[in-house]
């Protein structure tokens, strides 16, 4: 490995950070037996119907499309008695908002999001047609069932739990159901963001993918880790230059064999770990858990925590497809790489100077940067949502974590909107949901369903306390 010059463990840090108590500030809500259990029965029932939908999402503006599937939730919602707007930003990609009235229109309103959108699947690769939506052997099976569907099916029956009991939320909740989140969002929340800023008005704060799902602990107990950031993205492609010449003679500036060292420089750098507040407030949480320091340099003894930590203590870049030649007996004049690069928040300036000192004089890049996003994990909002999962599962330990990868959030984040990652959810220590999102045979458990449903629930009628 080629040692980065950093030989200790730097720290990105706000000096005081701490997470609250984990209380909202007022009482917290939850349902009645009998609403949580036609809340559990309306989500299965609607993550069904969701799936059935063939959103398949095939990248570079190819798409099933999201219209049919957007009209669906559209006339949900109306017949719930709200009015919601169906908006396509190209033909057959559409998204759905709502705007539903709290009971104190000064409050900062809340933003729910969720994608309509799916990656797409190989029917052969398949037990069950993975359109289907078949609800059996305690699950809902088919493509979005955990990506994410399941949350949207749990948007919905908040939607029906408000209308068949009346009640309203204490602050206005924005619902926004989009499309193109599989790909760069630009047909969803992109274009959302850009041409209907004002169906967003008011907004404080959101919460979409991913995060507040159970991960078992070491010791038996039971995590909840909320999204509080995610590492922004760095989408580049590189081109080597040399000198083009018959494959059959000698080539001591040959294009491919220069990129080929190139990305071997990048394979071989190991990069200087970079604890920003948010991994920060992760380790110090598992810390004081376990009762032993947990050091960045040793994540053994975590469990299914460990890879929350593992790729948000670090940059990243990988290459991800090469180009190059037309010829077997051609030395082609240039030869190119699609780096896929990942940063922390706050490491921006340092991640692009060991970038183009890595590429070398003879190297170009170009691309695309999203930068970094994070939302303060303080915030009485985060507060609230672990109030919301410990009504259902009082030993539950909430605590925040950075995403290696991005979400819609970065789209909202640029209008001024920070956001969590908190789809609820609970499962056995041997069910493994990241075996499943963008997998085979994805399925979410019903159980889970319910206990996402409640807690969703629980979380949107809650007073945080943010009022000015």
């Amino acid at each position: 490995m080629t040692e980065s010059p950093d030989t200790q463990t730097p720290e990105i840090q706000t000096p005081g950070i701490r997470i609250p108590h984990t209380r909202a500030s007022a009482a917290t809500p939850r349902p009645a037996e009998a609403d949580l259990e036609k809340l559990a029965a309306d989500t299965v029932a609607a993550c069904s119907r969701l799936i059935r939908f063939d959103t398949s999402n095939f990248g570079a503006g190819e798409s099933r499309g999201e219209r049919a599937c957007a009209e669906w939730v559209a006339e949900q919602i109306t017949d719930a008695g709200f009015d919601p707007i169906v908006l396509e930003s190209a033909p057959r990609r559409a998204n759905t908002v709502v705007r539903i009235p709290g009971t104190d229109p000064g409050a900062p309103a809340l933003l729910v999001h969720g994608h309509l959108d799916v990656v797409p699947a190989e029917p052969a690769d398949w037990r069950s047609y993975p359109f289907s939506g078949d609800v059996r052997d305690g699950a809902v099976w088919g493509r979005g069932a955990l990506d994410m569907k399941d949350m949207d099916a749990m948007m919905l029956a908040f939607v029906q739990h408000l209308a068949r009991t009346g009640q309203r939320p204490p602050r206005d909740i924005v619902m926004a159901f989009v499309a193109d989140e599989e790909d760069t969002g630009d047909f969803g929340a992109g274009f959302l963001c850009r041409e209907h800023p004002d169906l967003f008005e008011g907004v404080a704060s959101a919460i979409s993918e991913s995060g507040g799902h159970s991960v078992h602990l070491s010791d038996g107990a039971r995590l909840y880790p909320i999204a509080a950031g995610e590492r922004g993205s760095a989408w580049m492609t590189v081109t080597m230059r040399g000198t083009a010449g018959h494959g059959s003679r000698r080539n001591d500036d040959n294009a491919i064999a220069k990129l080929a060292a190139l990305i071997t420089r990048f394979a071989e750098y190991e990069w200087p770990v970079r604890v920003v507040p948010i991994v920060r407030a992760l380790l110090d949480g598992l810390s004081e858990h376990f009762g032993r320091e947990i050091s960045p340099q040793d994540l053994s003894g975590l469990g299914a925590a460990a890879p929350l930590l593992a790729d948000t203590l670090r940059n990243s870049v990988n290459p991800t497809m090469l180009r190059a030649g037309y010829k077997h007996n051609v030395i082609p004049s240039e030869a190119s790489v699609a780096l896929d690069g990942r940063l922390l928040p706050g490491t921006e300036a340092e991640f692009f100077a060991t970038v183009d000192a890595l590429l070398g004089p003879d190297a170009t890049r170009v691309g695309d940067h999203s930068a970094p996003v994070s939302a303060d994990f303080t915030a009485p909002d985060f507060a609230a949502i672990a109030a919301a999962l410990r009504a259902f599962d009082p030993e539950a330990l909430v605590l925040p974590f950075c995403m290696t990868g991005g979400t819609d959030a970065k789209a909202f984040a640029k209008i001024g909107i920070p956001g969590f990652g908190f789809v609820p959810g609970r499962t056995p220590k041997d069910f493994n949901a990241w075996q499943y999102v963008h997998g085979v045979d994805e399925h979410v458990l019903t159980d889970s369903l319910a206990f996402g449903s409640g807690v969703l629930a629980t979380y949107l009628m809650t007073d945080p306390g943010t009022r000015a």
